[in-house]
């Protein structure tokens, strides 16, 4: 008489080796991915230290920070660098000159370089494609280049040290037209067409059909416009000649210099009041941001 034998079950799998097969990952792909992971972890751990050691180093004393520059934790934290920028200072009055400027120059970059990106994109006209050309070949040029010529024109037509001195020269930008119109040609001809026909013009079409079409690359502009001008530092140095219209960047440089030697207390609480709103704008943006970049194709 035989009797039936029993075999006992293999044991389950773990949640993390079942999500592993059923995503097709072996085990040397495994190792793979970890690697991959440790890589990224360490690259951005290198990232942030520099912001972490800032960000610590605004709580020191000047003297701790030149006893133990390679220090992390402060010793007797102290918010005495950030009372001198809000009340001896002044930096109120800074941040506010940078934000009408960064704010102006935002807003004309967002409607000079979206109507130029539109016509270069789906508009006919002689001297389109020379036009790009020359769009492109701007791209490229340093802008310390065009500072002296720059000058001298603003200078002429007597704006030095005036709020159209910082944001005129820079309310079109090459990128941002370049970025406009890469996104403009994958909107349908065909969508612009059926507005034509129910007898839009060519400003209603742009701004009822095409800018609610715009949003990821108008806030990838937004970001970008708004980083390049909040940290600009020469040209506010040399168009800005009064301590009225100095801008954050510009006051960091000048008020953190003692009469011997740069207090480097001030200077970091002042770097992390400059950077706080970027760091703001951009998180609240970068879902937008990445479907930009993504959508622009730039690389």
């Amino acid at each position: 008489m035989t009797y039936p034998t029993t075999t006992t079950p293999p044991p389950a799998p773990s949640v993390r080796e079942a999500r592993d097969r059923g995503a097709g990952l072996t085990a040397p792909s495994r190792r793979s991915r970890a690697l991959t992971y440790t890589v990224l972890v360490m690259a951005l751990a290198a990232t942030l230290m520099p912001f972490a050691w800032m960000l610590l180093g605004s709580f020191k004393t000047q003297g701790e920070l030149l006893r133990d520059p390679s220090g992390w934790l402060p010793k007797s934290p102290t918010l005495d660098n950030y009372t001198a920028w809000l009340g001896d200072l002044h930096i109120g009055h800074y941040f506010l000159n940078s934000a009408i400027v960064a704010v102006f120059t935002v807003l004309g970059n967002l409607v000079f370089c979206s109507m130029i990106g539109y016509a270069l994109a789906k508009l006919d006209f002689p001297g389109k494609r020379l036009l790009f050309t020359l769009v492109m070949i701007t791209l490229m040029v340093p802008g310390v280049v065009t500072f002296v010529p720059l000058f001298v024109m603003v200078a002429k037509l007597g704006m030095v040290d005036t709020y159209p001195a910082l944001i005129l020269p820079f309310v079109a930008s090459p990128l941002g037209v370049f970025l406009m119109r890469q996104f403009m040609l994958d909107i349908p001809d065909e969508l612009l067409e059926a507005a034509r026909i129910d007898g839009a013009g060519q400003i209603r079409t742009f701004t009822r059909i095409v800018l609610p079409l715009c949003g990821p690359p108008l806030a990838t502009l937004t970001i970008l416009t708004f980083l390049g001008s909040w940290n600009n530092f020469l040209w506010p140095l040399v168009a800005a000649q009064s301590q009225d219209k100095f801008t954050l960047p510009v006051a960091l440089a000048l008020y953190s210099q003692g009469e011997n030697s740069t207090h480097y207390g001030l200077l970091l609480a002042g770097s992390v009041l400059v950077i706080a709103p970027m760091v703001a704008l951009f998180i609240a943006l970068q879902r937008f941001f990445v479907q930009g970049v993504a959508s622009t194709g730039i690389k």
